[in-house]
C-alpha cells in the first residue's frame, strides 16, 4: 500500500476518533501494532518490555491524540511516542543503557569482517532460516545503532523522520545507520561462512565414501579371502 494511501487512511481514522468514535481507534491500533512492537523491542530489546512499551504507547497515542498537530506523518507521531516509552523501560532496567551514548565515535564505523557474501543467501538457506539470522543479528545490535536500524531499513522512516523522533542529527542517524548495517552485515557473514552448503556436503560425503571403500575388509576368524 503507498505510504500516502496509508497515511489518509491514518489520518481519517484520527477524525473519527476525535469525533467519538472509539471503535476507530481499534482500527488505527491494528494497523499500527506491528511497527510499535517492532519500536519498542528494538529499543529495549526485551519482548516483555517491548510488549509492555507498546500497550502504554498506545494509551498515551488515544490521550493526546488532538494534540496530534499534523505536521508530520500519523506513523512518524506515532513511532516517537514508541521510542519514548520503549527508553523509559530500557533506563529502569539498565540506567546507564542509554541511546545518545553507543560507546564509540559515531564517525568511525569500524566493522572487521568485509567479504563479500557470495551467492544470494536466499538461494542458499530456506528464507525462515534467513529471517531468523537477520532478526538475531538485529537484536544483537547495541540499542543506540538498532533502534535506528529498526526505524530505516524495517519501518522505512526517512532520515528527516528518524531524525525528529530520535532527536539526533542527520548526521548522527545517517553514521548510525551505516554501522548498523555493517555489524548486521558481518554477523550474517560470519554465520553463513559457518554454514555447510550442500554441494560441501556431498563432497564430504564422497570422501567419507571413498576412506570407507579403501579400508581393508575385516574377516572372522578362520575365514580364507575371498579368490578374485
Amino acid at each position: 500500500m503507498p505510504k500516502l494511501e496509508s497515511e489518509d487512511q491514518d489520518l481519517q481514522l484520527v477524525d473519527r476518533v476525535l469525533a467519538g468514535e472509539s471503535q476507530a481507534f481499534e482500527t488505527l491500533v491494528r494497523r499500527q501494532e506491528r511497527r510499535v512492537f517492532r519500536t519498542t523491542l528494538a529499543v529495549t530489546g526485551n519482548p516483555e518490555d517491548a510488549e509492555e512499551a507498546m500497550q502504554d504507547t498506545f494509551l498515551k497515542t488515544y490521550q493526546h491524540l488532538a494534540e496530534f498537530r499534523r505536521d508530520s506523518r500519523f506513523s512518524t507521531w506515532l513511532t516517537r511516542i514508541a521510542v519514548n516509552e520503549g527508553l523509559q523501560r530500557l533506563r529502569r532496567r539498565k540506567p546507564t543503557e542509554s541511546l545518545d551514548d553507543p560507546g564509540t565515535r559515531d564517525d568511525q564505523p569500524q566493522p572487521r569482517q568485509l567479504e563479500d557474501w557470495g551467492a544470494d543467501p536466499e538461494q542458499r538457506y530456506a528464507v525462515q532460516e534467513l529471517r531468523e539470522m537477520v532478526e538475531a543479528a538485529i537484536r544483537a545490535l547495541p540499542p543506540a545503532y538498532r533502534v535506528v536500524f529498526v526505524l530505516r531499513d524495517v519501518e522505512g522512516l526517512t532520515t528527516d523522520e528518524a531524525v525528529a523522533v530520535l532527536g539526533l542529527s542527520i548526521a548522527a542517524v545517517k553514521s548510525r545507520l551505516l554501522r548498523a548495517r555493517l555489524m548486521v552485515r558481518e554477523a550474517l557473514a560470519g554465520r553463513l561462512a559457518k554454514r555447510p552448503t550442500l554441494k560441501s556436503r556431498l563432497l564430504d560425503a564422497r570422501a567419507l565414501i571413498g576412506k570407507i571403500l579403501a579400508m581393508p575388509v575385516r574377516r572372522a576368524p578362520g575365514q580364507k579371502a575371498e579368490k578374485r
